[in-house]
């Protein structure tokens, strides 16, 4: 599996070289002390018998009986690692350690190093070749020798290498903080969020990175200012061409005798009226665009949605709209203006869109999550996700710019907020509704 985690990756690569590097180190270090080892071994085996075969000599010369065989009896219980063995030119023992058994002597024939399956000996002559010594060391013993100095380098290891390995993470994951805080920054950030990242505290590799995603957020924060500029200069500008252009067709609609001729006037100023709105809406989407999202201090939002209400009452919509609001404050930090200009898209919609004659439910309760919904023929699932585009409409909506809910969830994005649409209302048949969760 492929790590994709620079992270990881360079802990991993630098944990396994080390691992590597230890054991491999250990394993040449045991071969050269099991080489030196042998060395020693075989030296002892030499001097064991160049000083015990002058003392054999001296003592076979002085007996009676020169052919008898002697075994050395051990002072105390001991364990013997080198044997020896004393023969003559015929190849009778004449001196055996208490431990040697002759049949692990091979007959001596010339001074030196031999080696059988079981034991590692050394030969040597005296009194030209009439007496020979063998001393013998055990190859188990030297096995084990080795097992225990091959134990005493890898326990360490068993030890050493985890705590290593958890060295190198701490100090990857320590020297990756910058990194890992620039990432989150990054993470964070809501859609509208475009400020400068910063700089200070990252490391040489990583700051140029940072400067490279200052210098994008910058040029975006410049086409998305052009952007919102253009659309309000552009809807503003209109506003006095159209209310005059407005206001002429309202003279011809009640100047002229001509019923088509009124007629038309009338279509031209409703064109107008509709040319209003949208650079009304225009005018909100760039607001909203450009807008902070949240206020300084948390504010209690249901005077604004009161004074938002008593808006569309006094508009003649006061019969079909249902305010709900809890007896405590709903504080919150988002902003009044947009929350305001939320609400009046919301209930807009509601109203234009929902079922002539029936009611438009507006909720908000103490956890800050504000409730809109109308009757009506449920909108398709396919259409409902795209409700929140730019100028998109649900089918068969009617008149409309499409803008409303595009409005409201940029406002809630910027807010942090979250904005759910469900078609039909959970236990209903029919129905739409707008459920939004606001910040504390």
């Amino acid at each position: 599996m492929r790590v994709r985690s620079l992270q990881a990756r360079l802990a991993l690569i630098l944990g396994a070289g080390v691992t590597v590097l230890w054991v491999g180190s250990a394993t040449v270090t045991s071969r050269i002390l099991h080489v030196e080892l042998d060395e020693v071994f075989d030296s002892t085996l030499e001097e064991t018998a160049q000083r015990i075969l002058p003392l054999a000599v001296m003592e076979i010369v002085g007996r009676e009986e020169p052919a008898t065989g002697q075994r050395i009896a051990a002072l105390r219980a001991h364990e013997e690692f080198y044997t020896y063995l004393v023969r003559d030119a015929g190849g009778a023992v004449l001196i055996a350690s208490h431990r040697a058994e002759p049949a692990d002597f091979p007959p001596c024939t010339a001074p030196g190093f031999t080696q059988t399956a079981t034991h590692r000996l050394y030969c040597d002559l005296a009194l030209r070749g009439t007496v020979t010594i063998a001393v013998a060391e055990p190859l188990s013993h030297r096995a084990q020798v080795a097992r225990e100095l091959g134990m005493a380098l890898g326990l360490p290891l068993v030890v050493i290498i985890p705590l290593a390995l958890a060295g190198i993470v701490a100090v990857v994951r320590w020297s990756f903080r910058p990194v890992r805080a620039l990432r989150d920054a990054l993470a964070r950030r809501g859609a509208g969020d475009l400020a400068p990242v910063g700089e200070a505290e990252l490391p040489t590799e990583i700051a140029p990175v940072a400067a490279a995603v200052n210098q994008l957020l910058e040029r975006l924060r410049a086409a998305f200012e052009a952007e919102r500029s253009f659309a309000v200069h552009a809807a503003h500008e209109l506003r006095t061409p159209v209310a005059g252009a407005t206001a002429q067709a309202q003279r011809i609609r009640i100047e002229t005798s001509d019923p088509r001729a009124a007629g038309r006037a009338a279509d031209i100023e409703a064109t107008l009226k509709r040319l209003t709105r949208l650079s009304d809406k225009l005018m909100q989407l760039a607001r909203a665009e450009g807008g902070r999202g949240l206020a300084d201090r948390p504010a209690d939002l249901r005077p604004i949605l009161s004074l938002v209400v008593q808006d569309f009452t006094r508009a003649g919509a006061g019969d079909r709209l249902v305010l709900a609001l809890p007896e405590a404050a709903v504080p919150s930090r988002i902003d009044p203006d947009a929350f305001a200009i939320l609400c009046r898209n919301l209930i807009e919609n509601a109203l234009r869109h929902g079922a002539p004659g029936e009611p438009v439910e507006v909720t908000l309760t103490p956890g800050r999550d504000l409730s809109v919904r109308n009757g009506g023929t449920p909108v398709p699932p396919d259409a409902l996700a795209r409700l929140t585009h730019r100028f998109e409409r649900a089918p068969g909506a009617g008149e409309g710019s499409g803008l409303g809910l595009s409005i409201v969830r940029t406002i809630v994005e910027r807010a942090g907020g979250t904005l759910g649409l469900r078609s039909p209302i959970p236990g209903r048949a029919d129905g739409f509704e707008a459920k939004i969760e606001l910040p504390a």
